[in-house]
């Protein structure tokens, strides 16, 4: 299980090597369908009748509880598979739509990282590796979204997705750590096998997590009002689209809410938000999905659409409706990807999206044509398609939706005929009609194109002809994922003349009566493009803006190039935080016993130092100031050499030599000495000085009144010689015991020099040439 889950990351780092055998064949399609044989291998065994999830366990960072838990039951099989067989079908599309791109190789390494980390979202048992994962999808669809990265559009996109799904999983792992805290684990198969899950319910912070919990996944299945990413995430290649925005990364979000509401669901707080955000969202999405022309653009609306109704379909709560959740994202994946996959083979034909434009493509493209058509009529969930049964289930949730059935139903119904016009529109409407002349000479498309929609529409028809296909061993299993211990009924085509069926046939007619009238829907789009004006993308665009110039002008008040004002902030901020602790209820005392009395050398050191002192700050000459600060170190190294720390007194007579040499080869370069600061500035200057000199001689003062751990001091003196074989307790303990602490400082120093020496090279080059 580990090597499949992380199989796509080593095929990406294999990119390099690989890149030019896979850049004109099919051969990385090779890794989703292996994954995805692996995968299906396991439907027998979660299918069984007394099948429970599989638990995998591989150690990774156990000396703080993460590692590889990965847990297989009905919800993750259903994904997975998703995630390795429609990934299957993208790689293969990919081969011929992107054929010849210079960076088809890196295409697939990007794909292939996102499906392994989407796989190892959906099988995660460990809360942390999930969030790994969750990052990791973020991550990789930033690339993917935007491939095309020298298009404008394309990089502005991508960094919108990547700045929304980044903050709502900054809030993920808020809701993660607070869940781990008060479930006592991080791994859900715990949390709820120790059903602690009533604890949490009951948890003073339980409105925090769901709150956490919910940012975290409506930024990443765009729900309102973060829903307006995704349009703008249209930009990406087709394949991008068809994989990221029909089965995985926005449905991601959805699997989060599926998975926790065992735990975390079934109140009033968590029904009524999912009720109310995914409401809005369906009937938002829907709405607008109808208004658009451009191919990409009405398949986005319609995907937040879908979203909205599987997060409204969880809020519900009940049986029927988390039956029919875990049926419509089958549904779902099979005709979007479709409608998807449909839409790049058009783009790439005829080089337009826009459905004024396109009509009578069924003579030149025949196989897409028929695949749109089932697409579409398994969108609008017209019998026998496997769309009508998961319509049905919506509709059979919605009237057990307790008090607010009706206002529940009103809301699916109208959603559903606005989609089942928008499916018409991508799947039908570009289809029929008469073949404009600059289209009959398109030639026909590879089978690498066509057979992909067309293999998954006709299995959105199969699987409702016999829906026992999917039933007994994935739909079931994923009921029983998301409510464990119940029982439900089975799915079927037919289930008599009832109040569902009257209300699908009223969808069904009432749709197509709209689709009727999709030219005069045309003529009001520019009236409903100006809504944008109070989007939410508009807000969040203004709000993105105004950070930005607060963040400008507080980079320019602190960072303004002035090292003097640097040093001061510093110090002022020490002051302010050492002051703070010393004078706050800390009782300071000064134990005179501990302090030794002064001999003659160590006055006359001290009136060296301050002598030294006072001609640097009061020198009118670089070179005597330069000359008084070395003295200043000198004379500190001779207190060293006082008490007794020759080892000390050494490193600080060369650390001081080599300043001094430093500052007089650089202070040479620069104008006459002029001073620059006034006398006020002088005297804050001292008073900065003085405040942090008498501080560190207080703290100093305390540190010599803390006792002596003497367990630290008798391990360091026993263990010094005996494991480092050094008899220098200071060294060894900086050098080894302290060792990757002072290997990180060398590093640093390292690159600092690099630093300097390449600012030397440029201003020689740049002398060199002028």
């Amino acid at each position: 299980m580990l090597i499949a889950v992380l199989s796509g990351f080593i095929f990406a780092a294999f990119i390099p090597v690989l890149g030019r055998f896979i850049r004109h064949n099919i051969l990385a399609a090779l890794l989703p369908i292996s994954l995805f044989v692996y995968f299906a291998s396991f439907i027998p065994k979660i299918s069984a009748p007394s099948g429970e999830a599989l638990h995998f366990f591989y150690q990774w960072v156990p000396s703080i509880g993460v590692n590889f838990n990965f847990s297989l039951d009905g919800l993750s099989l259903l994904f997975s598979l998703l995630i390795t067989g429609i990934g299957s079908l993208v790689f293969l599309y990919s081969a011929n739509y992107l054929e010849g791109h210079r960076y088809i190789d890196r295409f697939y390494g990007y794909l292939s990282m996102f499906m392994a980390s989407m796989l190892g979202l959906v099988l995660s048992d460990n809360l942390l590796t999930m969030f790994i994962f969750w990052e990791l999808t973020s991550i990789s669809s930033f690339f993917l979204i935007g491939f095309n990265n020298d298009n404008q559009a394309s990089r502005k996109s991508a960094l919108t997705a990547l700045a929304v799904t980044g903050s709502g999983g900054l809030m993920l792992l808020g809701a993660f750590l607070l869940i781990g805290m008060e479930g006592g684990s991080f791994l859900f198969s715990d949390l709820l096998s120790n059903q602690t899950f009533t604890n949490l319910r009951e948890s003073p912070f339980y409105i925090a997590i769901i709150v956490l919990l919910f940012l975290g996944a409506f930024t990443k299945s765009a729900q309102f009002p973060f829903h307006f990413w995704l349009p703008g995430a249209m930009k990406a290649p087709t394949p991008v689209s068809t994989y990221l925005h029909s089965a995985t990364m926005v449905k991601a979000g959805v699997f989060l809410l599926a998975r926790f509401t065992p735990l975390l669901g079934d109140t009033a707080a968590w029904n009524n938000t999912l009720m109310i955000v995914g409401g809005t969202t369906m009937l938002l999405g829907a709405f607008h999905s109808v208004f658009k022309k451009d191919l990409k653009e009405i398949l986005a609306f319609s995907t937040v659409s879908a979203l909205g109704i599987l997060v409204f379909l969880i809020g519900i709560g009940t049986e029927e409706s988390l039956l029919a959740a875990g049926t419509f994202i089958l549904v779902h994946a099979l005709y979007k990807a479709t409608l998807f996959l449909i839409t790049g083979i058009i783009d790439h034909k005829t080089h337009t999206r826009d459905i004024t434009q396109l009509s009578g493509l069924r003579k030149v493209m025949l196989p897409v044509a028929i695949a749109g058509v089932l697409a579409a009529v398994s969108n609008a969930g017209i019998p026998p398609a496997f769309g009508f049964i998961g319509k049905d289930l919506i509709y059979e949730a919605t009237l057990h939706g307790g008090q607010w059935k009706s206002l529940l139903t009103a809301a699916a119904v109208f959603t559903n005929i606005l989609l089942l016009t928008a499916g018409f529109m991508a799947g039908i409407k570009p289809f029929f009609g008469e073949l404009p002349h600059s289209y009959e000479k398109i030639k026909f498309p590879h089978f690498l194109l066509w057979m992909p929609p067309l293999l998954l529409a006709s299995l959105g028809i199969l699987f409702g002809l016999a829906p026992g296909l999917v039933d007994d061993v994935l739909i079931q299993q994923v009921f029983l994922s998301l409510s464990p211990g119940s029982e439900i009924g089975h799915l079927k085509l037919w289930h008599g003349f009832n109040t569902v069926l009257m209300l699908s046939a009223a969808t069904i007619l009432s749709g197509i009566i709209l689709y009727s009238l999709l030219p005069h829907l045309q003529k009001l789009s520019p009236v409903v493009n100006k809504t944008s004006a109070i989007s939410s993308e508009r807000f969040f665009l203004t709000f993105s803006r105004s950070f930005q110039r607060l963040s400008l002008g507080y980079t320019r008040t602190l960072q303004h190039g002035y090292l003097k004002y640097y040093l001061m902030t510093i110090l002022v901020t020490l002051i302010a935080l050492l002051s703070y602790r010393l004078f706050s209820g800390v009782d300071i005392h000064i134990d005179s016993s501990k302090l030794s009395a002064l001999t003659i050398y160590e006055i006359g050191m001290v009136m060296i130092l301050l002598a030294s002192i006072i001609f640097a700050v009061f020198s009118n000459s670089r070179l005597i100031a330069v000359a008084a600060i070395g003295g200043v170190g000198y004379a500190i190294c001779i207190i060293f050499v006082f008490y007794s720390a020759p080892d000390l007194a050494m490193t600080q007579f060369a650390i001081d030599t080599l300043s001094v040499v430093l500052f007089v080869l650089v202070l040479s370069k620069l104008p006459p000495y002029l001073r620059y600061s006034n006398v006020k500035s002088r005297a804050l200057d001292g008073m900065v000085a003085l405040s942090v000199g008498a501080l560190i001689t207080i703290l100093a003062l305390e540190v010599l009144n803390e006792p002596i751990n003497s367990e630290l001091t008798e391990y360091y003196a026993e263990y010094s010689y005996k494991l480092a074989k050094g008899k220098n307790v200071v060294n060894v303990i900086l050098v080894d015991f302290r060792g990757i602490d002072t290997m990180i400082e060398i590093t640093v120093l390292a690159i600092a020099a690099i630093g300097v020496f390449s600012l030397l090279k440029i201003n020689n080059a740049s002398n060199s040439a002028s």
